[in-house]
């Protein structure tokens, strides 16, 4: 059986949509990062990057979000345009890696300077919020005439993009975020009313992740901290 190790966090959270939606059974492993999980030489064998979402599916592992989406999509022949299908495969490849490449970091970052990073954060903070408004801006035009960012067909791409936008007040901070992305509030309603988005919500309850960001989660989270420590 399929092997997910996976959190809360968006990227983790596109992976238990697809595979929902694909129907495949799978053993989902928590990996509390919050406790250092991620560096235990078990999942370092998974995964040298100690990051989230990995899969070990037999003898095949798979960690980035994107290479698990593009690599179970494709094995399944299921929500992705295939190879004879130049100009929509295309299409997917490039909005994918926009997601995988752009918004996703740049999303992230937001939500560290914004939330967690300790002062002076004001020219990061610019810069990364900048950069996230001005990516969730470009969907927002590409949502704005179509139903899914592929046109008419829900495909990974969608299940990517679901993943962060389902944070996006978080990341963007304020509580207009809808007001200024209207395209993607309804996009986002559209995707999570789906019965495999219902089901990879409910997969959060299934595990107990540490909900307190302590002095220890901070070091297991934001390790280069710990070489300025006495600067902070």
């Amino acid at each position: 059986m399929l092997k997910f190790y996976y959190n809360a966090a968006p990227n983790p959270m596109k992976i238990a949509l697809l595979l929902e939606e694909l129907e495949l059974p799978y053993e989902p492993i928590p990996v509390d990062t919050r406790k250092g999980e991620q560096f235990a030489l078990s999942f370092l064998a998974v995964n040298p990057n100690a990051k989230l979402p990995a899969i070990v599916h037999g003898d095949v592992t798979v960690f980035d979000s994107n290479a698990i989406l593009l690599y179970l999509a494709d094995r399944a022949q299921k929500l992705v345009p295939g190879p004879a299908d130049a100009v929509k495969r295309g299409e997917m490849l490039s909005w994918l890696m926009f997601i995988a490449t752009g918004l996703g970091p740049f999303s992230g970052q937001s939500v560290h300077f914004r939330h967690v990073a300790p002062e002076p954060k004001l020219y990061a903070l610019n810069r990364y919020d900048f950069e996230a408004n001005r990516h969730w801006r470009i969907i927002e035009h590409r949502l704005h005439n179509q139903r899914f960012m592929l046109g008419d067909d829900y495909s990974i791409v969608d299940i990517a993009l679901w993943g962060w936008a389902r944070m996006l007040p978080y990341v963007l901070g304020g509580t207009d975020t809808w007001d200024k992305y209207p395209a993607v509030k309804r996009f986002l309603d559209t995707v999570s009313a789906r019965p495999a988005a219902v089901r990879a919500e409910a997969l959060k309850t299934r595990h107990a992740f540490k909900a307190e960001m302590d002095d220890a989660a901070k070091r297991y989270m934001f390790p280069a901290n710990e070489r300025i420590k006495d600067q902070l």
